[in-house]
């Protein structure tokens, strides 16, 4: 009688996945330096105490990295894809004013390569200690003919809180507000189905260096939250630009009687101006960032404070009461 079957044949390995769960053990402790969970990594499911908050709210998010992995995976540029992967929802989780407090990734895989995925949780784990955020958990799948070879699926989810007094309120918004926007590192996560449809049309447009300044991770805008925060301002609102580009991301932000006029500065950044030279002009502005991966809506008394925050925000804009975006 032929031999049992085994979950290793059918193309999973159960221990080898336990033991990558000891190898990351280092990384993980990373990011519980300022912040710890309640009770120990690796449980069912991870806690935190929320007892040094008066009145939290819990804010959440999740995202992934797009079609942008496709060319980080090409490029052997795993840590970028863990920054990336951190970046799109702890930024999301910064706008309400929130604390970033735990994340939890998901990774699907054809087969297991611990080298490979230990190099994603580094680059997660960067950003994480960066802004204090712990790495709660997550989960790893291997599912052979499912996932193709090559290829991973990566997803990430981020809890936050925030004091209630302390909520950013977008309603808050009025005729005569502040728009300061702060520059992107490149097009972070965004648009890469276009960037790649450019790339794949005129594949000698870039050399290597040229794709890997435009491949900079997503920028983490802690630093320019925390730098609001220490100067006792509270944003009326404040928005991530990512898929959509500035407009739908602001608009999201206006009732129905808001809008605002953008005056967009040109992008200095070499390597995306040549890609955006074979875009269209309009859809373009709706696709990427075009130099501005944060904004912030303040009074215009609180400007000057807003625009040292971080490396450093410009104004681009003001509120009024035309429906909609225009840019020039």
């Amino acid at each position: 009688m032929a031999g049992k079957l085994t979950y290793k044949e059918a193309g999973v390995d159960t221990i080898e996945a336990a033991s990558f769960i000891t190898d990351i053990k280092g990384h993980v402790q990373r990011t519980q330096k300022n912040r710890s969970l309640m009770g120990r990594y690796g449980l069912f499911a991870a806690a935190f105490d929320l007892s040094d908050y008066k009145e939290p709210v819990l804010v959440t998010g999740c995202d992934g990295v797009g079609t942008k992995m496709e060319v980080l995976i090409e490029e052997d540029l795993l840590e970028i894809a863990g920054k990336d992967l951190v970046a799109m929802s702890v930024n999301d989780i910064l706008t309400t004013g929130g604390d970033p407090l735990l994340f939890l990734d998901y990774v699907g895989v054809n087969k297991l390569d611990k080298e490979k995925l230990t190099r994603l949780i580094a680059g997660m784990c960067d950003y994480l200690e960066a802004c204090d955020c712990i790495l709660a958990g997550g989960e790893t799948a291997e599912m052979p003919g499912i996932v193709p070879e090559g290829m991973i699926e990566f997803s990430g989810f981020c809890i936050g809180a925030v004091e209630k007094p302390d909520l950013v309120d977008p309603s808050t918004i009025e005729v005569g507000d502040v728009l300061v926007g702060y520059p992107s590192d490149g097009f972070h996560a965004n648009g890469w189905s276009l960037v790649r449809r450019v790339l794949a049309e005129n594949p000698d447009l870039l050399n290597k260096d040229e794709l890997h300044e435009l491949l900079a991770p997503t920028r983490l805008y802690h630093d320019v939250t925390n730098d609001i925060k220490a100067a006792n301002i509270k944003p009326k609102a404040s928005a991530h630009i990512t898929g959509g580009g500035l407009p739908e991301n602001l608009e999201r932000l206006f009732s129905d009687d808001l809008g605002a006029e953008l005056n967009v500065p040109e992008w200095q950044h070499p390597s995306a101006q040549k890609i955006l030279s074979f875009t269209d002009p309009v859809d373009r502005y709706h696709t990427f960032n075009m130099g501005i991966g944060w904004v912030v809506v303040v009074s215009p008394n609180e400007v000057d404070k807003v625009t040292s925050a971080g490396n450093g925000g410009k104004v681009i804009g003001t509120i009024t009461n035309q429906k909609g975006i225009k840019i020039s």
